[in-house]
């Protein structure tokens, strides 16, 4: 029964975690096997994110699969369009990856991802100084003493737009955390710094697990399970920086058995819950 109770939250953490390996494959991939064509690719994953999100609009009012095409719509732009960009200027300037011992710890593109701080910075002010139900913006503007005087104007947004921007903005914030912990002019990937930022993460992200498996409503708890995982995954990556582990997701060729059973995973578990949300729903209106 306790399970039960916990259902929506749990499936929710489980399906956004999911998508972080399958993102990740689905770059490399591309770049594997296109070759020469894998900007072509990459669009064509981005162009599949923009009619993920259009199709969210269309079915609006449900609005949990207008969440997960939110969701799919994020990580594929996220993917196709802005990861191959630095791909394609770290290319067009010569960067070279960061080596040690002989072995890539950052690919050239990452290098390059730095650049956008500014830009991401600005974005975040656009965010402190203007409505939005986003928990941390209202904490923030409840600090600055400017929350009383923001008031919605707008309609609600729709929630596919909604989760699509909300994926974009934290990956690309905690893209950004990781890479300048790992810059050795400011800390590097053994410095007490990024020790506190993988337990740090790890802790904050168990923190929001107590109030996601909580949530009953299932578009809201994949909204809430978005910041929750990426902050999780945090800790992931570290650890597969360290080499505790092997990042099987960056040798999708390797472990494409692991890999496909990862995405089955997925289907399933989306699937599963609205099916059985369908079941729940039609057994109420038989009644």
């Amino acid at each position: 029964m306790r399970l039960q109770q916990y259902k929506t939250g749990i499936f929710s953490f489980i399906i956004v975690l999911l998508f972080m390996p399958i993102g990740h494959a689905l770059m490399v991939l591309n770049q594997q096997l296109l070759l020469d064509y894998k900007y072509t690719g990459a669009f064509c994953i981005g162009l599949l994110g923009v009619i993920a999100l259009r199709s969210g609009f269309s079915v609006d009012k449900k609005k949990s699969t207008a969440t997960l095409l939110g969701l799919l719509a994020g990580i594929l732009v996220w993917t196709g369009w802005i990861e191959f960009s630095f791909v394609w200027i770290a290319e067009k300037i010569g960067t070279l990856p960061l080596t040690e011992n002989g072995t890539v710890v950052t690919k050239p593109e990452y290098l390059i991802m730095p650049s956008s701080l500014g830009l991401l910075g600005t974005f975040f002010l656009f965010y402190v100084f203007s409505y939005n139900k986003c928990q941390f913006f209202n904490w923030i503007q409840k600090q600055i003493g400017i929350k009383k005087s923001l008031k919605s104007k707008e309609k609600s947004k729709p929630i596919a737009l909604v989760t699509f921007i909300e994926t974009i903005m934290i990956l690309w914030t905690f893209y950004l955390v990781l890479l300048t912990v790992y810059d050795s002019d400011i800390a590097g990937d053994k410095h007490p710094v990024t020790y506190i930022t993988a337990f740090g993460s790890l802790l904050w992200s168990a923190y929001l697990i107590r109030t996601l498996v909580k949530i009953k409503k299932f578009d809201y708890a994949i909204r809430y399970a978005v910041p929750t995982v990426i902050i999780f995954w945090n800790f992931v990556e570290i650890l597969g920086r360290w080499n505790v582990f092997k990042e099987i997701w960056i040798h999708p060729m390797e472990f494409w058995l692991e890999l496909s059973l990862l995405t089955f995973v997925l289907i399933t578990c989306i699937g599963y819950y609205f099916v059985s949300s369908y079941y729940v729903k039609t057994k109420f209106l038989v009644k």
